[in-house]
């Protein structure tokens, strides 16, 4: 079994029931388990600022399916939820993104690894901080000296994210 990271993020239709709901679809995905998933986290959006707060957390998920496979089924779940890719930072349904695979580094067109942004989203720094305080991100290209998440989270503990609820399901 191979571990990943997921940020979940929604800002349309109720989004801390879409961030919910998509919490059970993840834990039904074929060959995969779901470990943990951090608090829900109210976020301002970033891109675009017309439109509605976000609301975003992280799952910790233990899968046999490869990267690859993992990113379409996430794709898919998206899909499900009505996603619609209007514009660049649009307002969305359901937002899911893999950040880690393990401790692969890749890129190619269809998936890079670590996510190219993680290191710059406090709204996936804090929620990821909260459920892996010891994990610790390499990429040199993306994310110097090895850092850990609590470090790289702390840069943005007082941007205005706000910790909402524990998770229940």
């Amino acid at each position: 079994m191979h571990k990943a990271y997921v940020a979940l993020g929604s800002n349309l239709c109720n989004p801390a029931s879409q961030v919910n709901n998509a919490f059970s679809a993840l834990a039904k995905m074929p060959n995969t388990n779901v470990l943990q998933y951090s608090s829900l986290y109210q976020s301002e959006p970033v891109g675009y600022d017309n439109q509605p707060d976000f609301i975003n957390a992280v799952a910790e998920i233990e899968t046999d399916l490869t990267p690859e496979s993992l990113l379409t089924a996430l794709l898919d779940i998206e899909q499900s939820f009505g996603r619609e890719r209007t514009f660049p930072n649009a307002p969305r349904i359901l937002d899911l993104d893999l950040l880690l695979y393990d401790n692969i580094v890749q890129k190619t067109d269809f998936l890079t690894l670590p996510h190219p942004r993680l290191h710059l989203r406090g709204f996936v720094l804090l929620p990821l901080a909260e459920i892996a305080p010891d994990l610790v991100i390499s990429h040199q290209d993306i994310i110097p000296n090895h850092s850990n998440v609590v470090k790289l989270a702390d840069a943005f503990r007082n941007q205005g994210i706000q910790k909402l609820s524990n998770y229940s399901a």
